[in-house]
């Protein structure tokens, strides 16, 4: 029997070129435009449902996030100038280009819904604004997920299917855990019940990330990747079980409630980091080892699907 082949490409260079991008500054436009969505979304819906607070506190999450998000994005770009440029034309094949046009229009939105709620000015505009934030925030939540997956990376673009559910269902969660904390207690309700969902969704999702596409799942369960991923899965499994008792415990003392409100809503928010992080990682590792391009292309050339 053979040893098994060690892939290496010429003068031992990788086949794919790693991702440009800078650290922190993609992971953390990942986590924030998400968190903004999901946080967008959860207000209309408090708004809609006469939960003022809750409603409130997302808001203000929206846009912080938001602004955050684009601050961390034209860091990594160098200059204002290039992000101002993506806005010159709308490209429907290009994910980047149409990204752009979520993130500029729901920045936009969910800035005029907070100015109007700080200025009492306009409510009727404003609060249409915070709904169309709202309608909007799905989008957000996903976008991201389509830029990795549309790039030569393996581990990216072989879970096309299984990103935007992972990074809908983190953001879920992230959002939920931001409100936790900011939101007043006795409107947390819903707000435990997208932990639930989000938290649900994103452990499905994950599994299906690294087992269900063979070899380029593998930088998702080794290295730094893998311990950001499983450090990120333990974090939202204690978030939403937090989440969960604080609300019996806020029953009985509404003190001891927030305290454990804010322990579950730490916990998400740092999953949600994590799990950006281990995403990207993953990413990168999958395009410095030639066997990530190499396998799959040869298994695919063998079984007739390429």
């Amino acid at each position: 029997m053979s040893a098994e082949p060690e892939f290496r490409s010429y003068y031992g260079r990788p086949i794919l070129k790693e991702p440009a991008w800078r650290v922190p500054d993609v992971p953390l436009y990942l986590f924030l435009g998400g968190t903004a969505g999901a946080s967008a979304t959860t207000a209309a819906l408090a708004d809609l449902t006469g939960r003022p607070g809750l409603a409130r506190a997302g808001r203000w999450a929206a846009i912080g996030c938001a602004t955050a998000s684009v601050g961390a994005l034209i860091h990594d770009l160098g200059r204002p100038k290039r992000f101002l440029h993506m806005l010159r034309v709308i490209k429907p094949t290009s994910p980047l280009s149409v990204g752009s046009w979520i993130l500029a229009p729901f920045s936009s939105l969910a800035g005029a819904a907070v100015a109007s709620e700080v200025t009492g000015l306009l409510r009727g505009p404003g609060r249409a604004a915070g709904l169309a934030a709202g309608a909007v925030g799905p989008a957000m939540c996903t976008y991201t997920a389509v830029l990795l997956a549309d790039t030569a990376i393996p581990s990216w673009h072989d879970a096309h299917r299984e990103l935007p559910f992972l990074f809908a269902g983190s953001a879920m969660a992230s959002a939920a855990g931001t409100l936790m904390i900011a939101a007043p207690v006795r409107e947390q309700a819903p707000v435990r019940h997208l932990a639930a969902l989000g938290g649900a969704v994103e452990l499905v999702a994950a599994r299906r990330v690294e087992h269900a596409n063979g070899l380029s799942g593998e930088p998702y369960l080794i290295g730094r990747a893998g311990k950001l991923l499983r450090t990120g899965r333990a974090l939202t499994a204690a978030g939403v079980g937090l989440s969960a008792v604080s609300g019996l415990v806020a029953r009985r003392s509404r003190r001891l409630g927030r305290a454990t409100a804010v322990l579950s809503g730490a916990a998400l928010v740092a999953a949600g980091l994590c799990t950006r992080f281990g995403v990207y990682e993953a990413g990168v590792a999958s395009a410095r080892d030639p066997k990530y391009v190499v396998v799959p292309q040869r298994e695919r050339v063998s079984s007739g699907t390429e």
